[in-house]
């Protein structure tokens, strides 16, 4: 680029006349600068030091200035364009997690096969029990009517094989084994959507890792798959409620990821919400599984009654019809018909299986309260989950609506002023 300046122009005429002739002159002087191109080597500077060289001069020719100055920071940009990277800790705590998620996948179709395994049993064995006890019944009448050694000799055969049968029967209780597997799949399933939830929305760390694996464990001992030796215990001396969750004391029983934090101080809590919390839980306490607890005991009861009451008529079935004789038969012929109703009563109408329904019933609500318990032990608003988001979570869980929730706390601190009893449970959907 060359810049072309006339430093001088001058015209000189001068011209004189006379009378004899006349003669012109005309001189035209011109002169151009050019400036002289600046010395630049790339062999003297750096890249970065030409750049600003070369973006000075452009700022300063011609009388103009760049409004601000034109940088290029090389290094700088490098570091900017470099991919970050993340820690080696996260990716092998991601991978674990992952790993973990693979296990409770297999556990969940694990629990559903073998929980139709035994829901197959029941419905396979009272089937052969009571065409058995039905047979055998039929050949004890018929013996009755006319006596004859080889009639009595099969109702005593069948009536001690049925007797067996029962027994097996009402140790394991197959209808309360398949409900056991239907609960342990249905929990599984919900932990598995709280891995993929963390996975989704927040980086795990070993802490989520090692609460995790806890989880997983202690469903496994909660819901074992072995019949002999870690089978659940059927007849239980007291009932009580099945507890599938680690159990932890209150500083560190809140929930972990997927907190919503506000822009208040307390993260979404206040005074009145904490009080109706507590009138929640003294609702679950007095009412839902205190209920569930005494009807858990009925039925619990009632299971104990059956299941002894079937093997034992079959096997006075079996001894009256090996003593033979008219009357000896027809004792039988009654007992047999008894003990078909009752084992048609027991594992046909599934009271193993509502034993425990009922017991885990018991258990969710006293989760509950211990969650929304030691929720409010924690002092730390910023480690609780958010005050508005748990709110609905509880009232989700009960089946209610925010408004029928606050509803139920208010009519709770009545009760508790007045000296009266809720007259709801806190429950509205079993």
């Amino acid at each position: 680029m060359a810049a072309l300046q006339a430093s001088s122009l001058s015209v000189s005429s001068s011209s004189s006349s006379s009378s004899s002739g006349c003669s012109s002159k005309r001189t035209i002087t011109a002169s151009i600068q050019i400036p002289k191109p600046s010395k630049l080597s790339l062999a003297d500077h750096p890249s970065a030091a030409i750049t600003k060289k070369l973006v000075e001069q452009l700022r300063t020719r011609n009388g103009y200035a760049l409004a601000e100055p034109l940088q290029m920071d090389v290094a700088r940009k490098d570091r900017v364009l470099e991919p970050r990277r993340s820690p080696p800790s996260s990716a092998e705590t991601t991978t674990k997690l992952y790993a973990i998620l693979e296990a409770v996948e297999d556990r969940v179709e694990l629990h559903d096969n073998i929980g139709e395994q035994r829901d197959n049993w029941n419905k396979l064995l009272l089937n052969s029990v009571n065409m058995m006890t039905l047979t055998a019944t039929t050949t004890a009448a018929m013996a009755a009517a006319a006596p004859a050694p080889s009639l009595t000799a099969c109702s005593a055969l069948l009536f001690t094989a049925t007797t067996g049968m029962s027994l097996v029967m009402s140790k394991i209780q197959p209808s309360q084994l398949a409900e056991e597997q239907r609960n342990a799949s249905r929990l599984f399933k919900q932990l598995r959507s709280e891995i993929k939830s963390m996975l989704a929305l927040q980086s795990p760390t070993e802490t989520d890792v090692k609460e995790t694996m806890e989880k997983v464990l202690a469903l496994d001992r909660a819901y074992p798959l072995a019949l002999l030796g870690k089978m659940i215990e059927k007849f239980p001396a007291k009932f009580e409620p099945a507890v599938w969750w680690r159990r932890v004391s209150g500083n560190h029983r809140h929930s972990r990821g997927r907190k919503t934090f506000t822009n208040t101080e307390q993260n979404g809590w206040s005074e009145e919400l904490e009080v109706e919390m507590r009138a929640i839980v003294q609702v679950l306490k007095s009412k839902d599984r205190k209920d569930y607890l005494r009807l858990g005991n009925l039925a619990l009861k009632l299971n104990k009654m059956l299941a002894v009451s079937g093997p034992l008529l079959t096997a006075i079935a079996a001894a009256s019809s090996a003593f033979g004789g008219s009357t000896a038969t027809t004792v039988a012929a009654i007992a047999g018909a008894t003990a078909a109703i009752a084992n048609s009563f027991e594992h046909g109408g599934q009271v193993g299986m509502v034993v425990e329904m009922y017991r885990n019933c018991a258990g969710f609500f006293e989760l509950m309260e211990e969650t929304i318990e030691a929720t409010l032990q924690e002092r730390d608003y910023s480690k609780r989950e958010n005050g508005e988001m748990f709110e609905m979570k509880v009232a989700m869980k009960l089946g209610r609506s925010l408004s029928q929730l606050r509803d139920l706390a208010r009519k709770s601190t009545a009760s508790c002023i007045q000296g009266t009893e809720v007259d709801e449970f806190g429950s509205k959907l079993f």
